[in-house]
């Protein structure tokens, strides 16, 4: 089989690879969909040569390592050990993309990327991804795909739109509460669309026109571009008035934005950030102590959190799906990636067995 690899300074090939054989506790998904994030970005950009994925943090590689870390697809062959109920061939299904030890209180819960002994293995990244017809993993890697979602649904699930929902829960947002969500790129624009669909009132900010009327499509109530607003937090407090949003969304990862997340919040709000990497600053008197305000870090969701989330949007009729702007094919993957470097469009998603 083929599968895309990030081979370093924003270069990519199309690689040869042995189709996967399921060892035991294994199984192998047959890719239907397997989603571009915008974490994939960071390996794309890196610099190639040996040790790139130690210098991020995750462990080094002994190869090519085949990208996508967004996988749904139907399971084709089943390693010796898995019970029946856990993975059979047939079953639609997602993958949470990450190995732990399995048997820590972490793993057993199904947070594996907060594993006790560390993260074992970030597939697509360390570990093959989904960027190709097949990818073997664990079994109780695997979440069941409810019927009435389309792979495409499933694949943005799988972290984008899961890491969305797992911050709105850890809010416990509300449908008569407001949240501003910064940045509208695909995690972003997702959380406008959950939120939006839970009758909350979202505030939608981006520099980007484009991606702001997206997020009017998406249900956000107030567009805000803070390239053509000098007093962004004024235009919040007016919005509510006067006291601010009960809650907000960082997916910018900017300093800036960062910032204004949590001071945008009114008393007792709530602030959460879940775009990766970089730093912020803060008066921790008057924008955290003396306003009650919490501040939360969320990264990504467990087995559990991406099945309730997968079930909400089935069970609502939640348009996940209309995330996606491009659909490529492998031979694509150059073309795919440049596009979604400029980070001015929508959510790609690559469909290897179309």
């Amino acid at each position: 089989m083929k599968g895309i690899v990030f081979t370093g300074d924003r270069k990519i090939e199309l690689m040869d690879f042995p189709d996967p054989t399921p060892g035991e506790g294994e199984v192998v998904l047959e890719i239907r969909a397997s989603g571009m994030c915008g974490s994939d970005l960071k390996f794309y950009r890196a610099p190639g040569g040996p040790g790139r994925t130690a210098a991020l943090g995750l462990g080094a590689t002994s190869g090519p390592i085949i990208a996508g870390h967004e996988p749904c697809g139907v399971v084709v062959a089943v390693g010796r050990g898995v019970p029946a109920n856990q993975a059979w061939v047939g079953m639609r299904a997602m993958q949470h993309h990450y190995r732990g030890c399995g048997v820590c209180p972490h793993c057993n819960t199904g947070w594996m990327q907060l594993c006790v002994e560390g993260v074992k293995e970030v597939y697509g990244v360390t570990g093959h991804g989904a960027h190709a017809r097949y990818m073997k993993c664990p079994a109780r890697t695997l979440v069941e795909l409810p019927e009435e979602l389309s792979f495409e649904t499933g694949a943005a699930i799988s972290c984008g739109t899961g890491t969305a929902w797992g911050a709105l829960q850890r809010m416990g947002l509300m449908g008569d509460q407001t949240i501003a969500v910064f940045g509208q790129g695909p995690v972003g624009l997702s959380a406008t669309l959950l939120a939006a669909s839970m009758g909350a009132r979202v505030i939608a900010l981006d520099t980007s026109a484009d991606r702001l009327a997206r997020a009017k499509e998406f249900g956000a109530d107030l567009l805000i571009n803070p390239a053509e607003t000098n007093d962004v937090l004024g235009a919040i407090k007016a919005a509510t008035s006067g006291l601010g949003a009960h809650a907000s969304l960082d997916a910018s990862s900017n300093p800036l934005a960062r910032r204004q997340a949590v001071q945008c919040v009114r008393t007792w709000g709530k602030a959460c950030f879940v775009g990766e990497g970089g730093d912020v600053t803060l008066d921790v008197s008057p924008d955290l102590l003396r306003r009650q305000v919490t501040l939360i870090g969320s990264w990504t969701f467990s087995t559990v959190g991406q099945l309730e989330c997968a079930r909400y949007v089935a069970e609502r009729g939640v348009p996940v799906a209309r995330l996606f702007t491009h659909r490529w094919r492998l031979e694509q993957g150059e073309e795919a990636y440049t596009l979604f470097d400029r980070q001015s469009d929508g959510k790609g998603v690559f469909l290897p067995a179309a």
